[in-house]
C-alpha cells in the first residue's frame, strides 16, 4: 500500500448555506486506508441504525448519513457552523462507538466540505470513485443508507434533495456515457483472477460462501467464465438454495443457446458441513457479512491435510474478512484480500479512462449548477425555522411524558429518542416537500 495522502478542503471552500450549517463529509476508502482499518470501521446492516441515530445526537449534527461497503466508510453530516472546530464531534463519535482511539483511524481519514463534499458525494454515487469504475453497485448501496437515515429520521430538509440530486447525477453519467457498457464489479473482478490463477477454470471446483448480492454476481460470471462445479453455501440454507436455483437457470438457458457448451453442477452445501465439504474446493469465494472470521489458521491446515498438500485459493471479498490472513502463511494455501483485487481492477480502469473523463465532466456541470440553485434557495431558513421550532416541541412533550413514563432503562430512553425523531422528520416531510415546490416555482 503506498504512503496515504490525507485530503483536505481549505477553510476558504465556499458554504453551501453560510446561514444554516455546514455539509462535511468524513471517510476512509480503498485509497486512503488498508483492509485493517477499513474493517474496524465497517457496519453490519444491523447495526447501522443505531450508528446513525447515534451520529445525529451528537452535538452540533443535524442530519448525517453512513454509508458502509467493502471499499468504503463515509460520514455525511449537515452540522451546525463549527467555528473552526472541523470534524472534531466526528472524530470523538469515531472513538466513542467504535471503541478506538481517534489517532488511529484520523491519518487515514478524507474530508470534504460544502461543494466539494457535494462533489464526492456525485462521483461516489456514479462508481467514479470506485475500485471497479462503473460498476454498478455502489448507487444501490448508498440508496439502501439513505433509505436507513431516513427511517431513523436523520435525514430531513438539507440531506434530503442532495440525494435525490446525487441518485439522479448518477442516473445521467450511466445513461450519457458508456462507463457501465460491460458488466464490470468487485465480484466479476474476483472471478477474473481466479480465472488467471489457474488458465481456465473448467474442471475446477468453486465453493461460494455467502449468499448476498455479492455472491450472486460472482456466480453468474463463474458460470460465463466455464466452471464446471460450483458448491453453494450459506448460514441460512434458503438463501443458499435460492442462488444455486438461479445458477440452475441460467445454465438451462445456456444449453439451449449452445448445446455444446459444457456442463456445469450445483450443489448446495449446508453451512453446518462447511468445513468438511470445503475440502473439495479448488477456489473458495467468500463475501459473508460475519463479523469473525470464517476460516481461520487451524481450518486452512486442516483442508490442506484432507487435500494431501494440494493448492487451495481463497477469493475473499467481504469486510470484515472471513478469512484469517495466516491461512496465507500455510503451504499450499494462496489468500487474496479485496485489497488484492485493486491490480487486477486496474486494467479496467485504463479502457473506461475516456468514458470516466466524459462522466466527471458532467459531475462538474452537476455540482455547479446544484449549487446554484442552494444559493437562490430562500427558503432554507424558513425550513430550518420549521425544523427548530418541532424540535422544541419534541423536546417540551418528551420532558412532560417523562413524569408520566416514570424511570426508563438507557436502552428504553434510546428507544423512545428514535421514535420521537423519526416521527417529528415524517411530520415535517410534506411540509417541506410543499415550501421547497413553491420556492422553485417562484
Amino acid at each position: 500500500m503506498s504512503s496515504v495522502t490525507q485530503q483536505r478542503v481549505t477553510p476558504a471552500a465556499e458554504h453551501v448555506s453560510a446561514s444554516s450549517g455546514i455539509l462535511l463529509l468524513v471517510g476512509v476508502n480503498h485509497t486512503t486506508a488498508p483492509i485493517e482499518v477499513r474493517e474496524r470501521l465497517s457496519l453490519s446492516a444491523t447495526r447501522l441504525p443505531d450508528a446513525v441515530r447515534t451520529l445525529t445526537q451528537q452535538p452540533g449534527v443535524r442530519e448525517s448519513m453512513i454509508l458502509s461497503t467493502c471499499n468504503r466508510v463515509e460520514f455525511l453530516v449537515w452540522q451546525e457552523q463549527d467555528e473552526g472546530r472541523g470534524n472534531t464531534n466526528l472524530l470523538r463519535f469515531l472513538h466513542e462507538y467504535y471503541a478506538i482511539p481517534a489517532s488511529s483511524v484520523e491519518p487515514h481519514l478524507y474530508e470534504f466540505r460544502d461543494r466539494e463534499a457535494i462533489r464526492h458525494l456525485f462521483r461516489v454515487a456514479s462508481s467514479l470513485d470506485s475500485m471497479v469504475v462503473g460498476e454498478p453497485q455502489i448507487l444501490g448501496q448508498v440508496k439502501e443508507a439513505y433509505s436507513c437515515a431516513r427511517e431513523a429520521g436523520a435525514v430531513a430538509a438539507c440531506l434530503e434533495p442532495l440525494l435525490q440530486r446525487a441518485f439522479s447525477v448518477a442516473k445521467r453519467v450511466r445513461s450519457e456515457t458508456q462507463i457501465g457498457s460491460s458488466s464490470v464489479s468487485i465480484a466479476s473482478v474476483a472471478v477474473e483472477l481466479a480465472r488467471k490463477i489457474f488458465g481456465s477454470l473448467q474442471g475446477k471446483t468453486v465453493l461460494l460462501v455467502g449468499a448476498g448480492k455479492m455472491s450472486d454476481l460472482a456466480a453468474r460470471h463463474l458460470l460465463q467464465q466455464g466452471a464446471t462445479s460450483i458448491l453453494v453455501s450459506n448460514r441460512t440454507r434458503e438463501r443458499a438454495a435460492l442462488i444455486a436455483g438461479q445458477m440452475t437457470e441460467q445454465i438451462s438457458a445456456q444449453i439451449v443457446a449452445q448445446p455444446n457448451a459444457p456442463r456445469c453442477s450445483i450443489e448446495v452445501v449446508a453451512f453446518e458441513q462447511l468445513y468438511e465439504q470445503a475440502a473439495r474446493a479448488d477456489i473458495v469465494v467468500t463475501s459473508t457479512g460475519a463479523e469473525t472470521h470464517i476460516f481461520d489458521r487451524s481450518h486452512g491446515l486442516r483442508l490442506m491435510e484432507r487435500r494431501r498438500n494440494r493448492p487451495m485459493f481463497f477469493i475473499d471479498i467481504a469486510v470484515p474478512r472471513d478469512v484469517d490472513p495466516g491461512v496465507n502463511e500455510i503451504e499450499g494455501c494462496f489468500l487474496y484480500d479485496i485489497d488484492d483485487l485493486q491490480q487486477v481492477a486496474a486494467a479496467h480502469l485504463a479502457d473506461r479512462s475516456r468514458e470516466s473523463a466524459e462522466a466527471e465532466k458532467i459531475v462538474t456541470a452537476e455540482v455547479e449548477k446544484y449549487h446554484q440553485h442552494l444559493e437562490r434557495r430562500e427558503v432554507v431558513p424558513a425550513i430550518v425555522a420549521l425544523q427548530e421550532n418541532a424540535e422544541a416541541v419534541r423536546q417540551l412533550e418528551l420532558a412532560r411524558a417523562a413524569k408520566r413514563l416514570g424511570s426508563l432503562t438507557a436502552e428504553q430512553q434510546a428507544a423512545v429518542e428514535a421514535l420521537t425523531r423519526s416521527l417529528t422528520a415524517k411530520l415535517l416531510h410534506p411540509q417541506i416537500v410543499d415550501l421547497r415546490k413553491k420556492s422553485e416555482e417562484r
